[in-house]
């Protein structure tokens, strides 16, 4: 049986939503710093296509993965809205946004966990 990567790869993503968040949080208590440049963590996206995972094909009848003649394309880095006087590129009410996106990836990576532990569970007991 091949092992199962999706715990792995939810524990990345845990990982990667807390340094984003802890990012984020710097960002807003150096919001009246003057001079600093708003800080944020390249796209999760980019650490995926780092992870070996491939579609496997036990039975001829399977769809193969024919993903490699797909070119990736690249993320552009998010500029900041404004840029004050003091040099200070921290925008609020961006950051905000970012924090609110964390959460909800965070609350989508918990429950798809949850509910692929319940289906393991169901499908041990029988």
């Amino acid at each position: 049986m091949a092992p199962i990567r999706l715990f792995e790869l939810a524990s990345q993503q845990a990982r990667w939503l807390s340094v984003r968040q802890s990012t984020i949080a710097e960002n807003v208590a150096n919001a009246n710093t003057p001079g600093y440049r708003a800080l944020d963590v390249q796209p999760f996206e980019n650490i995926l296509d780092n992870v070996p995972l491939r579609m496997a094909t036990t039975h001829k009848a399977h769809l193969t993965d024919d993903s490699s003649d797909v070119a990736a394309t690249g993320t552009k880095a998010d500029t900041p809205w404004e840029i004050l006087h003091s040099g200070n590129s921290v925008s609020l009410e961006q950051e905000m946004i970012k924090a609110g996106d964390v959460n909800r990836e965070f609350s989508l990576n918990t429950n798809i966990v949850k509910a692929f532990h319940r289906m393991l569970l169901a499908s041990v007991k029988g």
